[in-house]
């Protein structure tokens, strides 16, 4: 199974970003998908996820703002970033769960991308 990033980078504040992971190994219909972020000195932080079935969940800070999403014909998982803010800056990490249902917490996924970096500027 392998996960890969791609679509970080340096972008202004205000700005957007859309990150895009590839699967392989594995069918993303049938799983959980999650994206987190991880700031230097931080914890790892669950930013958004979708179940199986559609239904999503977004981190309080970036309701609003992000959107996730994918395309089960690519096996891809998207997260579009607008009105990026410097507090956004982070490396961004997709992940897989084989269970249905998708949450919130880093500890339930099975499968994780290498990371991507964005970095917002003020």
């Amino acid at each position: 199974v392998q996960l890969v990033e791609s679509g970080g980078g340096l972008v202004q504040a205000g700005g957007s970003l859309r990150l895009s992971c590839v699967a392989s190994g594995l069918t993303l219909d049938y799983y959980g998908i999650g994206w987190f972020r991880q700031a230097p000195g931080k914890e790892r932080e669950g930013v958004s996820c979708s179940s199986a079935d559609g239904s999503t969940d977004y981190a309080d800070s970036v309701k609003g703002r992000f959107t996730i999403s994918r395309d089960n014909a690519k096996n891809t998982m998207y997260l579009q970033m607008n009105s990026l803010k410097p507090e956004d800056t982070a490396v961004y990490y997709c992940a897989a769960d084989r269970a249905y249902y998708a949450y919130l917490d880093p500890r339930l996924y099975d499968y994780w991308g290498q990371g991507t970096q964005v970095t917002v500027s003020s």
